[in-house]
């Protein structure tokens, strides 16, 4: 168990922790979810003895053994990637190196021996015998291919260096598990992999994740950090969201009697409940939600950005043609022979195993780069609107957010004053003085709400998102997400957000070296189906 008592952390004036009281019991996957600089991250540096509070305690179960998801990615760059597995458990490879030293002493004594034999037993009770092959199945379950396990840390890509210390973290099943982020550079295979790990977990974990169907899948609670405190709640991501949704509308709805109000929120525990029984975490979440009373619930206070797109027009029958689009860059083909046609109410996921690929192909449909042969063409209807995962470049400029937004102003705008541009500002949460700040110091996740500002002021009829969640939080991750459900207009869409993706999404296009691969279904139903992933398998060779 891990105990947080009285405890506060402040920077100056600047207060993150006041009098936090927690405990975090076996069997729990704790979700910490906050708005960006609420302190998730540094709350997870406290709890593993990195930062140090100004005042209260954090107490661990004697003989518990503590893992965190290193990120310094150039921590261990002089040691083999087996190695760095296996020195996250770090008292086994104390061991291992005390007795190698030992066993390597020329003047080999009877004292010696008897310490050996002593490390021995230790050796053998914490797994060391099977260390070696331990850390190889990780690595490999973790994607991180055989031929790399012996190489020097420094001399592998990466996207695999994040992989290793993800399995560092996981090595030797600690009892306390602190992750933050775990899923980024992951594939979505090798996410679904460490999804079905951590829902058969049995000890403590703690995650810190924008990934939504992340958390959903492995998490039993989670934990709220806002206004300076951190409060538990049951259940996972979904379930907090939509239950203290729900309490908001009870408290907003006066007419409603208490007991309609009551019958209502225990009708949804029992929904959310019955649901469980379904996910990979099934038992503990189940019995989590079935204890729960509804006294539980409460109202969240965090601000949702009202992101609201609305056409000027509908778009017509043309809406976009891509013939035989091709596109390499040194050598290395990104996407070969795309070819579709963008429909009437297509909301399109597109795909590719690639991560240059989708990219590249947004960049060219948005005139910003050339293909190397092939044609695409909009039709005459269509007004684009597009959110390019670098936004750099748009905020060079030593401009106010009021001035920065004036100069994307569409023609058909007859007067853009500064009420006007305060309403696009306002939406994306920038109120008061905020609109004043200049455009080139801005946070990553403050340039992709003024770039959502942006493309609000463009009244599209088709938008096109290249990895919309970078940057967000989970309040403006999930309003977008809404948002995009509910868009009248066409949609492209490409995102490590396994939800925008699953809810979103009517349509897969696939980009590969050898062609597209085009499919009228579910993201999910995509990813499962036997005959899909036979051909992509084929494409991609």
């Amino acid at each position: 168990m891990i105990s947080v008592k009285d405890l506060k952390l402040a920077y100056g004036k600047r207060v993150l922790f006041e009098e936090v009281n927690l405990n975090f019991t076996k069997g729990n996957c704790y979700g910490v979810i906050g708005a960006n600089g609420a302190g998730k991250s540094t709350f997870l540096k406290i709890l593993s003895g990195e930062i140090e509070p100004n005042k209260g305690t954090v107490t661990i179960s004697p003989g518990e053994r503590l893992a965190v998801l290193k990120q310094n990615q150039f921590e261990f760059d002089e040691q083999t990637v087996l190695n760095t597995v296996m020195m996250g458990h770090s008292k086994l490879w104390a061991v291992m190196k005390e007795r190698e030293h030992i066993y390597a002493l020329a003047d080999f004594t009877e004292e010696h021996g008897m310490k050996a034999a002593e490390l021995e037993g230790e050796f053998g009770e914490m797994g060391g015998y099977t260390a070696d092959s331990d850390a190889a199945t990780l690595l490999s379950e973790l994607g991180v291919k055989e031929e790399y396990h012996n190489s020097m840390m420094k001399d592998i890509p990466s996207n695999l260096k994040v992989r290793v210390l993800l399995a560092q973290a996981l090595f030797g099943n600690p009892d306390i598990l602190l992750l933050d982020e775990p899923t980024n550079g992951l594939d979505i295979e090798t996410i679904s992999w460490l999804e079905n790990f951590l829902a058969d977990y049995e000890n403590i974990v703690l995650i810190v994740s924008h990934d939504r169907h992340f958390l959903d899948s492995v998490c039993t609670h989670v934990a709220d950090v806002d206004r300076q405190k951190i409060k538990i709640f049951t259940g996972n991501y979904t379930f907090w969201y939509e239950s203290s949704q729900l309490m908001a509308r009870q408290i907003n709805d006066k007419n409603k009697k208490v007991e309609e109000k009551r019958q209502a929120l225990l009708d949804f525990i029992a929904r959310f409940s019955a649901n469980a029984s379904k996910s990979r975490q099934a038992t503990s979440r189940k019995k989590a939600l079935e204890k729960l009373s509804i006294e539980e619930i409460e109202p969240s206070y965090r601000k949702y950005p009202g992101i609201i797109f609305q056409p000027l027009r509908e778009v017509g029958n043309q809406i976009l043609n891509v013939e035989k689009l091709n596109k390499s860059v040194e050598g290395r083909k990104l996407f070969g022979n795309a070819t579709f046609t963008v429909n009437k109410g297509d909301k399109i996921a597109l795909l590719s195993r690639d991560p240059l690929a989708v990219t590249a192909f947004f960049n060219i449909i948005t005139a910003e780069t050339l293909a190397d042969s092939g044609s695409y063409e909009w039709g005459s209807t269509v007004t684009h609107a597009y959110l390019p995962q670098e936004n750099a470049q748009y905020f060079n400029g030593d401009l106010s957010l009021m001035d920065w937004l004036r100069q994307y102003v569409p023609s058909h705008v007859a007067d853009a004053d500064e009420p006007f541009l305060r309403g696009f500002l306002g939406k994306m949460l920038f109120s008061g003085d905020d609109v004043m700040k200049r455009a080139n110091v801005l946070s990553g996740g403050e340039k992709v709400r003024c770039m959502i500002s942006r493309m609000m002021l463009q009244s599209p009829n088709v938008i096109l998102l290249d990895q919309p969640t970078n940057h967000l939080d989970l309040e403006s991750i999930q309003s977008f997400n809404e948002q995009c459900i509910a868009f009248k207009g066409i949609v492209l869409l490409s995102s490590h957000d396994h939800t925008f993706m699953q809810t979103v999404a009517n349509r897969i296009v696939e980009l590969t070296p050898n062609g597209t691969i085009d499919r009228l279904m579910e993201f999910d139903e995509y990813l499962t189906d036997e005959r899909v992933k036979a051909l992509r398998e084929e494409m991609y060779q």
